[in-house]
């Protein structure tokens, strides 16, 4: 199975005590492969998938990338921009 390409992505783990509530950022990785695409806790295979999209929040270049899958879409939220991401998806996968 060949990466294709790879985009970093975050997790909030949010705490709450009686005192104080802590935000824990937790860095992941989404990878392309040839015939998945994989997250710290799914796997899509490539039947799946039906598209990608990406909407900017802010001007900092982050944002929410978007996997639309035949069981749902599925939101990931990304501090770089996930074109290059999104571009090499479309050039191996979309007619």
């Amino acid at each position: 199975m060949k990466l294709l390409a790879q985009q970093s992505y975050f997790k909030v783990e949010r705490k709450v005590t009686s005192i104080e509530q802590i935000d824990i950022e937790h860095e992941r990785a989404l990878k392309l492969f040839d015939q998945k695409i994989t997250s710290q806790n799914r796997e899509f295979s490539m039947e799946d998938i039906l598209d990608m999209s990406y909407r900017e929040i802010g001007n900092d270049g982050g944002g929410l990338l978007y996997l639309h899958t035949s069981k749902g879409v599925f939101s990931y939220t990304v501090k770089d921009s996930p074109v290059a991401f999104i571009e090499e998806y479309r050039k191996h996968f979309r007619a």
